[in-house]
């Protein structure tokens, strides 16, 4: 099984990458976060590799980071979700972004995906809010649910901040941020005042 990948950028498309590796062209399918992260024909570049084989065919997808990799790994395990609609997921939406949208249970975030409905964003953040702690990743990673006896005031401050306009997974990202600074005592006001602080950053 081929893992990892590096060599110098061949060639670009839409989604995929061909990367010569010592003359021999491996062939990616790749998000478009990957595709900005490996860079520009006749650069050299690396990518993590997930390697599927069907039939008579084998298929690449290449990852900049193996967050997005497992990433991958764990949306494919989603009812209705195969690699193509996985990697358009990751197009729209980076790992941590992914994170913060699964702990902010924002359907809406994962809908933005080419080719993904209501239905199975819903399906996305709902089978998935269990195992956001199996991947370690980057600071949407530290955005750890709120037990549910604190919950009250937190999902009222990420409720207000939603009725001002901004996004649910913005939303919850700066209340738990604000939350983490602020401690465990801090009343929903403050959270609200805090977290349209860490908004405007």
């Amino acid at each position: 099984m081929i893992a990892k990948l590096t060599g110098v950028i061949d060639s670009l498309g839409d989604d995929w990458a061909l990367i010569d590796v010592g003359g021999v062209g491996y062939q990616l399918a790749c998000s478009a976060s990957t595709l900005r992260a490996l860079g520009s024909a006749g650069e050299p570049a690396s990518a993590y590799v997930e390697t599927f084989i069907r039939d008579d065919r084998m298929q690449l997808y290449g990852f900049a980071e193996t967050g997005e990799r497992d990433w991958f790994r764990l949306l494919l395990n989603v009812q209705g979700v195969g690699a193509r609609v996985a990697l358009a997921i990751l197009s729209a939406l980076t790992a941590d972004e992914l994170t913060q949208a699964i702990l902010a249970q924002d359907k809406t975030a994962v809908a933005r995906a080419q080719g993904v409905g209501p239905k199975l964003a819903q399906r996305v953040v709902a089978e998935l809010k269990d195992k956001v702690g199996d991947i370690g990743m980057g600071p949407g990673a530290a955005l750890a649910p709120v037990p549910a006896a604190e919950a009250g005031p937190d999902a009222d401050a990420v409720s207000a901040l939603v009725n001002l306009g901004y996004g649910r997974s913005e939303a919850f990202g700066a209340v738990a941020a604000a939350r983490k600074t602020l401690g465990d005592k801090a009343a929903v006001e403050t959270l609200i005042r805090d977290g349209l602080k860490e908004l405007a950053r």
